[in-house]
């Protein structure tokens, strides 16, 4: 094999496979590849040369336990892939150090790990679902819900709000409105 071919950038599925067979080559020239934009990004947000190592390490290993677990599946280039996981390690080193000023600078465009689109989907569904449960709860069910975990009221108010005697039957009632709202939610 030649010197040049050893230090160019793998293809996707070499990489995949070279994970998969335990191939020291491949992680070396995944390393040399793609180290020099993580370099930068790390550099141009507040990093060192020894932070931006670090973080990389921790994003092969993040990439080859995924790849490990047998459930890898790349929804974009691994390299975006890398920069990606990179960004959040590097953005979550910086929170934890206290040094995280707002959003960082990128040198290219990025996309999210696919578990956090995943998880934002799922999310949004079951928002969507809530909302749909909320509206077949009805009255006055639906307003104490709102009242009390949307719009933070307390059962005091929520209590003189709708004339109970005290703020246990106003408790009492709010649990089994959420009750109701739980049963619609699952029937949906």
């Amino acid at each position: 094999m030649s010197k040049a071919l050893n230090s160019s950038a793998p293809t996707d599925s070499e990489v995949v496979l070279g994970i998969l067979n335990n191939s020291e080559i491949i992680l070396k020239r995944v390393y040399v590849a793609y180290f020099p934009m993580v370099l930068q990004l790390i550099i141009n947000n507040n990093g060192t040369t020894d932070d931006a190592k670090d973080i990389y390490q921790e994003a092969i290993i993040v990439l080859y336990n995924k790849i490990k677990a047998g459930n890898f599946e790349l929804s974009s280039k691994l390299k975006t892939f890398l920069y990606s996981v990179c960004r959040k390690l590097w953005l979550k080193r910086l929170h934890q150090m206290s040094r995280y000023g707002g959003d960082i600078k990128d040198f290219q465009d990025h996309i999210p790990v696919e578990d956090d689109a995943d998880m934002q989907t799922e999310r949004d569904m079951q928002f969507s679902k809530m909302e749909g449960a909320l509206k077949l709860l009805g009255e006055p069910c639906k307003t104490i819900i709102e009242d009390f975990y949307i719009n933070n009221h307390s059962m005091q108010d929520i209590c003189e709000r709708f004339g109970y005697t005290n703020a246990d039957n106003a408790k009492t009632q709010k649990y089994k409105c959420l009750q109701r709202l739980k049963k619609l939610f699952f029937q949906q």
